[in-house]
C-alpha cells in the first residue's frame, strides 16, 4: 500500500493545518457580514470552531460571493477559509451545490467543446460529469501547466513527498524527462493531490471545490478509486517517458489517461449492458490516439513522442524525423504510417460506437457528440496525408454547429420520439422494433 492510500489512516489526513477557520471573507462590507450572523446566529466561539453552525455560515459567505469575480473571472468560493479540510461527516447540501458551480464553471471555460455536449446531460448527470471533468483537468494542469494547487498540503521537501519520489523513480525506467527541480515541483503536487483524493472515499471532506463536489458524485454514482488513482499515474508517466517502442507501451497510457476517464463516464451516464465497460475502454482509447496523431507537432516541440518508434521504424521514420517538424510529411513513409496508424484507431472507433446503444436514452448525447467530433477531426488528418503540423486539425465553428445537429436528432430527437412511439404501441398492443434497432 502508498503512503497516498494510508493517508484516510492517519489523523487529519496528514496535511492538515491546526489554523482555524476564517469564516468571512474581509472584503464583505459590515452590513453584509451582519446579515451573515444574525442569519446563522453565530458567536464568537462558533466562528473558531468547524460547526455545523460554522459551515452554514461557510454557506451563507458562498452564496454570497459566488464562483465568479467582479471582473468575471473564476474565484473559488471557499478562499477565504483557512484550513484545509471540514472534520464533518456531512457538509450542508449547499456548500456542496456551491462546489458543483464552480466545477461547472471551470468546465465550461476550460473545455467549450466537452461543456457543449454536457450541458443536454440531466441535471444530476450533467454536474456530476463537470466534478469529474475539473478533476481531470486541474490534474493535467498540475502535470503539464503552471497551475499550482490549492492547499498541496506539503512542499516538494517534505520527507513524505521525497520518499514517494523515490519510490516512483525505482518503479520507472531512467531518469525523470523533465529538469529536476520542476520535477521534484509536479510530482510533489500530483502526490498530495493524490492525498486530496482520499477525502472523497473518507469521513473527512476537503475544502477544495473540486473535491467537496467529486465526493458527492463518487457517492452518488459509486466511482471506484481505482480508476481516479491511474489517470493520475498516467499523468505521471509523463515526467518519466517520452517515448513509447510498442504499440502495446502506447496502450498502456492511453488506457491511464483516457480509458479510465470512459470507465468513470460510463457509471455517471449509466448503462444496462456489461459489454459497456469493454466498449467505453475502447472509447477512451481511440479519443486518446486521436489527441496524440493531431498533437504531433505540439508533442514535438516539447521532445515527445508518442507515435510508437516500432511501428515508425517500419515506414522508414526515425524519431529525428518526426523532431524535425514539417519536413517529414515529404517523407515517403510518413503517409502511410499515419493511414496504418488511423486504421488502428478505427478498430477502437468501431467498438467505442457500439457503446452508445448500451447508455440511458438520457445520457447518449454527450459521447456520442463527443466521438462524432473526434471521428470527423480523424477523418481531417486523413484528407490532408497526415499535415498535422501547418495548422491544428480542428472543426470550424459551422462544422461543430452541423454535427451538433445531427447528433442531437438522431440521439435526442429521435431517441424520444422513438421511445414514445414504443410505448403508444405498447398500449394498443402493436409489436414495435425498439429504440436501440432504430437508433
Amino acid at each position: 500500500m502508498t503512503k497516498a492510500e494510508e493517508v484516510g489512516d492517519s489523523p487529519a489526513v496528514g496535511f492538515v493545518s491546526q489554523r482555524s477557520v476564517s469564516l468571512i471573507d474581509p472584503d464583505i462590507d459590515s452590513k453584509g457580514i451582519d446579515r451573515v450572523r444574525e442569519t446563522v446566529g453565530m458567536t464568537r466561539e462558533a466562528v473558531r470552531a468547524i460547526s455545523i453552525t460554522a459551515l452554514e455560515a461557510v454557506r451563507e459567505g458562498a452564496l454570497f460571493m459566488g464562483v465568479i469575480g467582479t471582473r468575471g473571472e473564476l474565484v473559488n468560493p471557499f478562499a477565504h477559509i483557512d484550513a484545509p479540510i471540514w472534520s464533518e461527516n456531512e457538509v450542508p447540501e449547499s456548500i456542496v451545490e456551491t462546489a458543483y458551480d464552480y466545477c461547472e464553471e471551470l468546465t465550461r471555460r476550460e473545455a467549450g467543446n466537452f461543456y457543449h455536449s454536457f450541458k443536454y446531460l440531466p441535471d444530476l448527470q450533467r454536474r456530476a460529469i463537470c466534478a469529474y471533468y475539473a478533476f481531470c483537468r486541474r490534474a493535467d494542469d498540475i502535470a503539464d501547466g503552471d497551475y499550482v494547487d490549492y492547499f498541496p498540503g506539503g512542499s516538494s521537501d517534505d520527507p513524505e513527498s521525497i520518499d514517494y519520489r523515490i519510490s516512483i523513480e525505482r518503479l520507472s525506467s531512467g531518469d525523470p524527462v523533465v529538469d529536476r527541480t520542476s520535477y521534484n515541483e509536479k510530482m510533489s503536487q500530483l502526490f498530495y493531490y493524490r492525498k486530496k483524493l482520499s477525502t472523497a472515499y473518507e469521513d473527512v471532506t476537503s475544502t477544495d471545490p473540486i473535491f467537496i463536489a467529486l465526493k458527492d458524485t463518487v457517492r452518488k454514482f459509486g466511482i471506484q478509486r481505482q480508476e481516479l488513482d491511474d489517470m493520475i499515474s498516467g499523468m505521471e508517466d509523463d515526467f518519466h517517458r517520452n517515448r513509447y517502442e510498442t504499440f502495446e507501451d502506447l496502450y498502456a497510457y492511453c488506457y491511464r489517461v483516457a480509458s479510465t476517464v470512459g470507465l468513470v463516464c460510463i457509471e455517471i451516464y449509466g448503462y444496462d449492458n456489461p459489454m459497456a465497460v469493454e466498449y467505453a475502454e475502447a472509447w477512451g482509447i481511440y479519443m486518446q490516439l486521436t489527441n496524440i496523431l493531431r498533437d504531433v507537432a505540439e508533442d514535438a516541440a516539447r521532445n515527445r513522442i508518442y507515435l510508437p518508434t516500432e511501428d515508425l521504424a517500419r515506414f522508414g521514420i526515425t524519431p529525428e524525423d518526426v523532431l524535425g517538424g514539417s519536413e517529414v510529411v515529404n517523407h515517403p513513409g510518413w503517409r502511410p504510417f499515419v493511414e496504418d496508424f488511423i486504421e488502428q484507431a478505427e478498430r477502437y472507433r468501431e467498438r467505442a460506437f457500439k457503446l452508445l446503444p448500451m447508455l440511458d436514452k438520457a445520457s447518449r448525447y454527450s459521447p456520442a457528440a463527443m466521438a462524432k467530433f473526434y471521428e470527423s477531426i480523424m477523418a481531417k488528418i486523413k484528407k490532408k496525408g497526415g499535415d498535422v503540423f501547418s495548422e491544428r486539425i480542428q472543426l470550424s465553428k459551422s462544422e461543430k454547429i452541423a454535427l451538433a445537429g445531427y447528433v442531437y436528432a438522431r440521439y435526442r430527437f429521435l431517441a424520444v420520439y422513438t421511445n414514445t412511439s414504443l410505448i403508444r404501441h405498447k398500449s394498443e398492443g402493436i409489436l414495435s422494433e425498439t429504440p436501440e434497432a432504430i437508433i
